[in-house]
C-alpha cells in the first residue's frame, strides 16, 4: 500500500504541477510549495535536480511507487533493447493499478491500488491482488460480480474529466476491460509532460 493517502495532493504543490489534471487539485489554487516556506522564490535547479524532479513527478503520477519498486521498473527496462525511458513507460502502464485506473473503473490511481489490493479484480477469470501485477497484450481484466454496482464504481465511469486512452478497449456495460497493445509515450495521456529520458539519466549517473 501506497504511504500516501490523504496527503497525496502535496506532491502536486511540492512539484508545483497538477501532475493528474484533477479540478480537486490544490495547485489551482495555490500555485506554491506546501509549508510554512512554500512560496519562497527558488533558486534554478541544478541537472541533478532536474533529475530528480522528473523522477519524482513519474514514480508520483503512479500512486507514489516506493523506491525500491521503481528502480526495479528501471532496471527491466534497461535490460530490453532499445529506449530505456520507453520501456519503462511500457512497464508502467502494463501494471494492473494502471490499466484499472485507465478504464475508469475508480477515480484515482491510488484508488486503483487499493482496489486491487482489496480483490476486486480478476486478470483471465482469476482474482489477482498484487497492483503491479503485469498486464499482457489482450489479457481480458474484468470487476467481480459483487463489485460491478459499487457507488466508486459508477462515479468513477461518470466522470468526464479524463478518457479511456486508444490503447485500453473497455466495455463498461461488462465491465471488462484489455490492454489491446503496449503505448508509446506520446500516446499515454498525462496531463502534464513527462521526461522518462531525465529519469534514466538520474539512475544511471
Amino acid at each position: 500500500m501506497t504511504k500516501r493517502h490523504e496527503a497525496k495532493y502535496k506532491i502536486d504543490r511540492r512539484l508545483g504541477q497538477n501532475i493528474w489534471g484533477r479540478p480537486k487539485s490544490p495547485i489551482n489554487k495555490r500555485e506554491y510549495g506546501p509549508g510554512q516556506h512554500g512560496q519562497r522564490r527558488k533558486g534554478k535547479l541544478s541537472d541533478y535536480g532536474v533529475q530528480l524532479r522528473a523522477k519524482q513527478k513519474l514514480k508520483g503520477y503512479y500512486g507514489n511507487i516506493n523506491e525500491r519498486h521503481f528502480r526495479r521498473i528501471y532496471e527491466l527496462a534497461r535490460r530490453q533493447k532499445g529506449d530505456t525511458g520507453a520501456h519503462m513507460i511500457e512497464l508502467l502502464e502494463r501494471r494492473l493499478d494502471t490499466v484499472v485506473y485507465r478504464a475508469k473503473f475508480v477515480p484515482t490511481v491510488f484508488a486503483a491500488r487499493q482496489f486491487v489490493n482489496h480483490g476486486h479484480v480478476m486478470v483471465n477469470g482469476r482474482r489477482v491482488t498484487i497492483p503491479s501485477f503485469r498486464v499482457e497484450v489482450g489479457d481480458l481484466v474484468e470487476l467481480k460480480e459483487k463489485s460491478k454496482q459499487l457507488a466508486l464504481v459508477l462515479e468513477a465511469i461518470a466522470l468526464a474529466e479524463r478518457d479511456v486512452p486508444d490503447y485500453v478497449e473497455v466495455d463498461h456495460g461488462k465491465m471488462t476491460a484489455k490492454l489491446t497493445r503496449v503505448p508509446t509515450l506520446g500516446e499515454v495521456p498525462y496531463p502534464v509532460m513527462m521526461e522518462p529520458h531525465l529519469v534514466v539519466e538520474y539512475y544511471s549517473r
